[in-house]
């Protein structure tokens, strides 16, 4: 499995950011880390490995960004407006450097995006505010609710940076044609979450699953079971 590591600085977030990028042919995914985390922590968790035969297959290839999440909204040391700030320079990063740099190599207009715990967030917050650019959603464990992290501001950044807030009114065409999956377990500290992120889409009549795994906890060995389950039913 091909492994490549890139840094450069992003002008958006005017500072060094890093990617790892696993494979070099197939359809793109872009696997964000969980609260806080960095480049390489879906390798070190075992996640990377457990998608290895797709990788080697030549179906897809794995884009793995920075968070800047200790920059953001985790950033208890900055005014909660200049957390959520923060997160649009990154969603601008994500778009321009991360998400225009998978299209050019692949040739494919729309990626696939996923993520485990707040990388569930990360991946159904890029997903849903840009539905043109993403065919595929992937969330596990995802949580979709940032206002406990902004000590009660609220402000258009939170907004449209909030799926549970923005979602409802979202008329994106392109949102209906998106493969949509929401994985969860039983005993799930993100399972509300998830249950009320599935009623607003079903609100909407966009097609989705919930897909709620019995017996299960929020944790990186299930996490490893439903990823290659899901990037599975990619057509």
């Amino acid at each position: 499995m091909t492994e490549n590591y890139y840094k450069w600085h992003s002008p958006y977030l005017g500072k060094d950011f890093e990617m790892l990028v696993f494979g070099d042919e197939g359809y793109p995914l872009i696997l964000f880390p969980t609260s806080m985390g960095r480049h390489y922590e879906s390798k070190d968790r075992g996640l990377i490995e457990s998608l290895r035969w797709f990788v080697d297959q030549q179906l897809v290839r794995i884009y793995c960004p920075d968070s800047i999440d200790h920059h953001s909204w985790y950033n208890r040391h900055i005014p909660p407006a200049a957390r959520a700030y923060n997160h649009t320079r990154y969603d601008q990063a994500l778009l321009h450097e991360v998400l225009e740099r998978a299209v050019q190599e692949s040739g494919i207009q729309r990626v696939a995006v996923a993520g485990c715990s707040f990388g569930g967030y990360h991946a159904a917050n890029f997903a849903f505010r840009y539905p043109e650019k993403v065919s595929y959603l992937f969330s596990l464990s995802g949580t979709f609710d940032v206002r406990f992290r902004l000590d009660g501001h609220y402000d258009d950044n939170v907004y449209f940076n909030n799926p549970v807030d923005y979602m409802p009114g979202n008329k994106a065409a392109a949102l209906w044609r998106m493969g949509i999956i929401l994985g969860v377990a039983e005993h799930d500290v993100a399972r509300a979450q998830n249950e009320h992120l599935s009623a607003i889409l079903a609100n909407k009549q966009i097609p989705h699953w919930l897909d709620v795994r019995p017996n299960a906890v929020h944790d990186w060995s299930w996490w490893k079971e439903m990823l290659p389950y899901y990037l599975s039913l990619i057509k």
